[in-house]
């Protein structure tokens, strides 16, 4: 097998190095990440310069890794390019949870959801960093999880966070909430003012969902696809306003 190793947290993350040791027990991989910090680029791509690559600056253990002057979306597209297109692509471990209506604007997810663009398998990986990961605690979830996901052939785009204690692991589905949206103003050392975005959850999560799952120490798998059509709303609207 043939895995390329992704992230939006860059080069230089514990968690890529924690999830390409892991990787490596399962097929041939290679690292191909971001250069700096990416954290919620969402799923932008670079069309307005050049794209180019250079080797990492630090060693991964005999694993071929080279970083990326772009996106986690650009690194995926670079990668498979560059290496004859992989059989799946993993990006992680991210340092932050990617749940519920973090999705959106992931870069995490959005380097799996460009591989499945390419028709390439595409898995995130996301742990929470209230307190420091212990990526050798999680590392026999992570396998568990990565092994099982590698097996089912019909999962192509899958979301999956750990807990920092894992108990068990469970299927989930994305939780969409209703968030709020606070801005904090702040002062930097010049004293030129700047701002925060935040957003805190207005609900509680319910049973069955990732948020749910991570607060009760689950490790959360949700199985998610490219299409966001409504297809209930759909029917209506042909239904209640038919063209003709």
């Amino acid at each position: 097998m043939k895995i390329l190793v992704t992230n939006d947290d860059g080069i230089y993350s514990p968690g890529i190095a924690a999830l390409a040791k892991i990787a490596s027990r399962f097929g041939e991989v290679k690292i191909v990440a971001p250069d700096v910090e990416q954290s919620s680029m969402g799923h932008a791509i670079t069309a307005s310069r050049p794209l180019s690559y250079k080797k990492s600056p630090i060693e991964f253990n005999g694993i071929d890794a080279y970083r990326v002057n772009g996106t986690p979306a650009d690194c995926v597209a670079l990668g498979q390019h560059l290496w004859d297109k992989p059989d799946v692509v993993l990006s992680g471990i991210n340092m932050g949870p990617n749940l519920g209506n973090a999705m959106w604007h992931s870069g995490t997810l959005a380097a799996a959801k460009q591989a499945v663009l390419f028709g390439i398998k595409g898995i995130a990986l996301s742990t929470p960093t209230d307190i420091e990961p212990d990526f050798e605690k999680l590392d026999p979830f992570v396998e568990k999880a990565l092994q099982l996901l590698f097996e089912n052939p019909h999962l192509n785009l899958v979301n999956v966070n750990f807990p920092h204690a894992p108990k068990g692991v469970r299927w989930t589905r994305q939780s969409v909430r209703l968030y709020d949206n606070n801005i904090v103003p702040a002062l930097d050392p010049m004293g030129r003012k700047h701002y925060w975005f935040t957003v805190v959850p207005l609900e509680p999560a319910e049973e069955g969902t990732d948020r749910w799952a991570i607060e009760n120490n689950f490790v959360s798998i949700t199985p998610l696809r490219l299409d966001l059509t409504n297809e209930a709303e759909l029917v209506k609207a042909q239904l209640a306003y038919p063209i003709t």
